[in-house]
């Protein structure tokens, strides 16, 4: 089946579950695809046919292999530390074990239709099985996920084998001691559950950096010392680790905290 075919496929199945609604198919395949990623983000974690998970993964894994996957070897490690990488992009690109998705305490996605946020685009990336694999956590958890801590799912459609789901601090007003110390104990949750499963490589994204509006400079500084001094007291078997950025300023942020040699990472 061919690409276009199987977004319609997907887009009848989805428009089909809102009858009550008057939903239009556009007729470009542009326009299709923003209305599919629109349907999956606004769906909530239920029961799909299997026929619509063989056309869903077919789909996103062929969407996957255009985008073009990128491995460690793709990427120089930091010239001070070999077992450090710093790349930017788009992290549903990264073939490694596990990405971090910077999540919120319900875990379950972002619901907002073609929203830019990276935990819309992992859960679109990922396919449905993803908010369905999160909310099965949660009802077995019966309560909202506690800021600092981890879970860990499949990646179903993406290159990496698993998403390590985090809850940042979320920062009203001046930034506090509680909330570094909330934020470098997500860095800690994900390398302690990454070490459970005995991967090798993880690549963080910018947790909290975004919506939740952490600094972005301070959370550069958590980030990289938090790893440096996980990796110093840990003998785990994690040891590639990757700090994936996507805008210019954090990339140049990541890059100058070479200048300060007490914490290294270009």
């Amino acid at each position: 089946m061919e690409q276009a075919k199987r977004l319609d496929y997907m887009l009848d199945y989805l428009v089909h579950e809102h009858p009550a609604e008057d939903i239009q198919i556009p007729n470009g395949y542009a326009q299709k695809r923003a209305l599919l990623r629109s349907l999956v983000n606004i769906r909530p974690p239920k029961p799909v046919s299997e026929e619509f998970l063989s056309v869903q993964d077919a789909f996103l894994q062929e969407e996957t292999k255009a985008k073009g996957s990128v491995r460690l070897e793709d990427i120089p490690p930091c010239p001070s530390d070999d077992r450090l990488y710093l790349w930017q992009g788009d992290i549903t690109r990264l073939a490694v074990d596990a990405i971090v998705n910077a999540a919120n305490s319900q875990l379950l996605g972002c619901f907002i239709p073609c929203h830019g946020c990276i935990d819309n685009a992992i859960h679109t990336a990922a396919g449905v099985q993803l908010r369905q694999n999160c909310f099965d956590i949660m009802q077995k958890q019966k309560h909202a996920e506690p800021t600092g801590s981890a879970k860990i799912t499949s990646a179903y459609n993406l290159p990496s084998k698993y998403v390590i789901h985090t809850v940042g601090p979320i920062i009203h007003g001046d930034l506090t001691q509680e909330d570094c110390g909330l934020l470098a104990a997500c860095y800690k949750s994900c390398l302690d559950i990454a070490a459970e499963h005995k991967l090798n490589s993880i690549a963080f994204c910018c947790i909290s950096t975004g919506e939740f509006h952490f600094p972005n400079k301070e959370a550069a500084e958590i980030a990289v010392q938090t790893v440096k001094d996980y990796l110093r007291q840990n003998t785990a078997s994690i040891d590639r680790i990757v700090f994936n950025v996507f805008k210019d300023m954090d990339f140049n942020i990541y890059k100058n905290l070479n200048k300060n040699r007490s914490n290294p990472i270009g």
